[in-house]
């Protein structure tokens, strides 16, 4: 797969792939009370780290984005 995510869209994802990962874990709110709450908030936290560390965004290919200069 071909580079598609640029450095600050890289530290954003994950930096939100920690926060998602994190919160059902150690925030307390009510919202994550709910298991499938917490399932999706790891499955999606799991997602952003993966796609900050290969450097390419599955759904960024398939519509022709590109935030790399290269």
């Amino acid at each position: 797969m071909t580079t598609n995510v640029g450095n600050i869209d890289r530290v954003f994802r994950f930096v939100l792939g920690v926060v998602l990962l994190a919160a059902p874990f150690v925030s307390g709110m009510a919202l994550f009370n709910s298991t499938i709450v917490t399932v999706i908030a790891v499955i999606a936290g799991v997602v952003m780290l993966v796609t900050s560390l290969a450097r390419t965004c599955p759904l960024y290919s398939i519509f022709g984005i590109k935030t790399c200069k290269a």
